[in-house]
């Protein structure tokens, strides 16, 4: 590789990547599409395109094939940017508090971490001026230390926070044994039939879409996730559902509901969020307009969180009550299933 002119910018190291030992040939591009998440892939070509992406410190083409163990780094003329936390007031309905632990009921619109345009407003803006911390903009750590999970956006419940790093390292660990007890309802589109089960697959990214995560048979292409669900209410035409998670991986619920052919009610992403059960007649359809207007968004809520004490080990165990979005949509459907003839049933 040629030396660098005199007038060539200084570089810095946005990113990087040692590609897996287990990693199959494939293409540089299409392997940090499948990385970076908040970025298209067109925009990664255009990046090496520029000469921005190397492997072991040479400038590579976008057809470069990666192989196992090869440090693959993106490089831009300017310092990145880190993820600065500005502490923000914004009231949160607080569930629990002691010396270690918080436990939050998070409203469903809420960004849970800042990053990727959402750099105010956030669950951890509204923590960082409640436990009177902050963090500067040369940081790398989204979580700033306390987070020990999240949620989705749209997904509304609750959370657990650690107040310092011996608690948050005991709790993480309590999470990545699955020793935590995480419940959440849902309203579900179609009928289903039997009244307990379980999807157990892998999950991982969509290739075909970087945003969707679905259900895989291979373990090399995702993550061991099980869900078990539980009937509580039926309407015909959707179904109130507990889901129980045993894992708790990126969409899971939703991808795993929809796998089976329930997606989650106004769930976008997933297919909820157009008419998948029901009657073709006018009056229908304006009813569902009305119902995805009471709920705009996914109908998902963590309902009850359970986990050992990091400290007194005591076991801890939360419920909230649904958010009025989705209690509201609830009682609709209950008067519009009322009201529905036998034979509209499915």
């Amino acid at each position: 590789m040629s030396e660098p002119q005199a007038n060539t910018p200084e570089m810095f190291e946005h990113f990087r990547f040692v590609v897996d030992p287990g990693q199959a040939p494939v293409r540089i591009d299409s392997y940090m599409a499948s990385h970076m998440e908040d970025t298209s892939r067109n925009r990664i070509q255009q990046a090496i395109k520029c000469g921005y992406v190397r492997v072991g410190g040479n400038v590579v083409k976008a057809n470069y094939v990666v192989r196992p163990g090869e440090v693959i780094t993106f490089e831009m003329p300017y310092q990145r940017r880190g993820v600065e936390v500005i502490p923000q007031d914004i009231p949160l309905d607080i569930v629990y508090e002691d010396d270690d632990v918080l436990v939050v009921n998070k409203a469903a619109g809420m960004v849970v971490h800042p990053g990727h345009g959402n750099f105010e407003g956030t669950l951890i803006n509204a923590l960082a001026h409640y436990l009177g911390i902050s963090q500067g903009p040369q940081a790398e750590d989204d979580r700033m230390g306390i987070l020990v999970h999240r949620i989705d956006k749209d997904t509304s419940g609750l959370l657990v926070v650690a107040k310092n790093e011996p608690s948050l390292v005991k709790l993480q660990k309590h999470f990545f044994k699955h020793d935590i007890e995480r419940v959440y309802h849902a309203i579900v589109w179609g009928n289903i039939r039997e009244d307990e089960g379980t999807v157990d697959t892998y999950i991982g990214r969509d290739p075909n879409d970087r945003l969707r995560f679905r259900p895989y048979d291979d373990p090399e292409k995702g993550k061991h996730a099980v869900t078990h669900y539980r009937v509580l209410e039926r309407f015909g035409y959707v179904t109130y559902v507990e889901c129980r998670l045993e894992t708790g991986r990126t969409h899971q619920i939703r991808v795993h509901m929809s796998s089976i052919g329930h997606p989650l009610f106004n769930d976008e992403r997933y297919g909820g969020s157009e008419i998948r059960k029901g009657t073709i007649y006018a009056k229908y359809r304006q009813f569902i307009q009305n119902c995805f207007a009471i709920c705009p968004r996914q109908a998902l809520h963590a309902k009850t969180l359970g986990f050992e004490h990091p400290v007194t080990g005591e076991w801890l165990r939360f419920d909230s009550p649904l958010p009025d979005d989705m209690a509201q949509l609830l009682d609709k459907w209950r008067k519009y299933s009322g009201n529905m003839p036998a034979e509209e049933e499915d």
